[in-house]
């Protein structure tokens, strides 16, 4: 059994690995991969930053920052005050223009997107945290729309977070088993990623005991159940679209096998799209099959897997799922009311684009991408794009995820905080600045980003900062 280092590998795992890898690679390089830390990598928000400004802004930082291959927003990060301020405290992080991601994890989207595929409806199986979903809104450009799927309840907030967080409007939540859309929305997304539940086995150099539970048994248990997710997903594709079935695991039973008993269950509706050149070096990860089969030691990340999939034909439909999504709370707004809301967002600097429309509930007023409105009534959804504004008697009372997703940088009643006041911001306490903007209603922003709505109250600033996401401890003001 190999323990030196930290890392836990069970022999019975590693005579599964042996089998697993091709010739060229050994064992031992393998094993003295998994023993190594590994190395912290972000992906830049394209939707709020391009990467050039990106690595304008933090130049002063003195980040060291390694392009990974395959994602050109990607980045491997060193840093010297690593142990002082954590990544995700500091303002670039807060404010949403990156996103703290392992590297071998952008290789799915990155095959979704590949050869120029522009899918419009999008539907991410099982989404929490947010890393790909994130990553395919900004592929996306916020357009058209995505289903973005978690299974745990508890992970739905977390992923709403992220998503709020980095300024995306185009997506719709689930929280289902991911075996149910086959039935339920059959043919109705453009492209599918599958980051299926997996064993694990490439984590082990983030969790040193993630093979503590390892079984042969457990494996085959997991790609029963990864088989009837990709079903589902197959059938929730439609005819010509793409399906990128990931796992973070490393052996056959869960990855290729997988893969090829989707290929004899639909013979003739399947392709193998090859991902030989998805990004130099490819080759080096590539099965005779054409998949990704990512061993830690190939690109110095984590392990992976990853299948590109086309769907060429029509399949059997499944039955007609028998529960019933409900009553639908929201209506569509329109005329007079839509205009009333559109000019008064205009006052505040907030716009938005056909791709997003106006509906309501009660007294609240959300954006939903108006290409998930296909989608409603056949499943229940957790929650839609945007929360906009609340009505109240003298106007509107705008939401703080739609002035960081729509307010944009250069607007008009943008008010820079110096780093002392983004700071306090971020612990939820009002602002006292030297000068009061002229305005009663303001934009507060950082660097030029919007961090959120306050109101001049006498000589202070009110903070709007959503409890929930109030910081504390060390923030990046330790860098001033």
């Amino acid at each position: 059994m190999a323990q030196s280092g930290s890392a836990y590998l069970p022999d019975a795992f590693l005579s599964v690995i042996r089998e697993a890898m091709p010739e060229g690679l050994s064992l031992d390089a393998f094993i003295a991969a998994c023993q190594r830390p590994l190395r912290r990598s972000i992906r830049v928000n394209t939707l709020k930053i391009s990467v050039s400004d990106f690595l304008e802004l933090v130049a002063p930082y003195h980040w060291q920052l390694t392009p990974v291959p395959w994602c050109e927003e990607g980045f491997w990060i060193e840093r010297d005050d690593e142990d002082a301020l954590p990544l995700g405290s500091t303002a670039e992080h807060l404010s949403g223009l990156f996103y703290i991601q392992e590297a071998s994890s952008m290789l799915p989207v990155a095959a979704l997107f590949a050869d120029g595929n522009t899918p419009q409806r999008v539907m991410d199986v099982a989404a929490a945290p947010g890393s790909k979903t994130t990553q395919i809104a900004a592929r996306m450009g916020n357009q058209g729309a995505i289903l973005a799927n978690e299974y745990s309840a508890s992970r739905v907030k977390v992923l709403h977070a992220n998503i709020s967080r980095c300024g995306i409007a185009n997506v719709a939540l689930t929280h289902f088993d991911g075996r149910v859309f086959g039935a339920a929305l059959p043919e109705a997304f453009d492209a599918i990623l599958l980051d299926a539940p997996c064993s694990g086995e490439g984590v082990v150099r983030k969790d040193p005991d993630a093979l503590r539970n390892w079984s042969p048994e457990s494996n085959q248990e997991i790609a029963a159940t990864q088989r009837e997710l990709i079903d589902s997903a197959f059938h929730a594709l439609a005819p010509g679209g793409t399906l990128v079935y990931s796992t973070c695991t490393l052996n056959r039973q869960e990855n290729q096998e997988v893969c090829q008993w989707l290929l004899e269950r639909y013979p003739g509706a399947v392709e193998i799209l090859p991902l030989e050149t998805l990004f130099p070096g490819a080759r080096d990860a590539l099965t005779p099959e054409g998949f990704l089969h990512v061993f830690p030691q190939i690109y110095d990340c984590e392990g992976f897997f990853v299948a590109r999939l086309r769907k060429t034909a029509a399949v059997e439909a499944l039955p007609t799922p028998k529960y019933k999504t409900g009553t639908f709370p929201f209506s569509p707004l329109n005329g007079r009311d839509a205009r009333e809301i559109v000019d008064a967002a205009k006052k505040v600097g907030l716009a938005w684009d056909e791709t997003l429309r106006l509906w309501q509930r009660d007294k609240e007023v959300w954006l939903f991408p108006a290409d998930i409105e296909p989608l409603i009534g056949r499943v229940r959804f957790s929650r839609i794009g945007l929360r906009l504004a609340e009505r109240f008697n003298k106007g509107f009372r705008w939401q703080h995820e739609a002035v960081v997703a729509l307010a944009g940088t250069g607007n008009k009643l943008a008010f820079e905080l110096s780093l002392e006041e983004a700071g306090e911001w971020y612990r939820g306490r009002d602002i006292w600045p030297a000068a009061l903007p002229q305005a009663d209603e303001v934009i507060v922003t950082f660097q030029g980003q919007p961090l959120g709505l306050a109101k001049r109250v006498g000589s202070r600033l009110k903070n709007s900062y959503p409890r929930e996401l109030v910081r504390d401890g060390i923030l990046f003001s330790a860098l001033n």
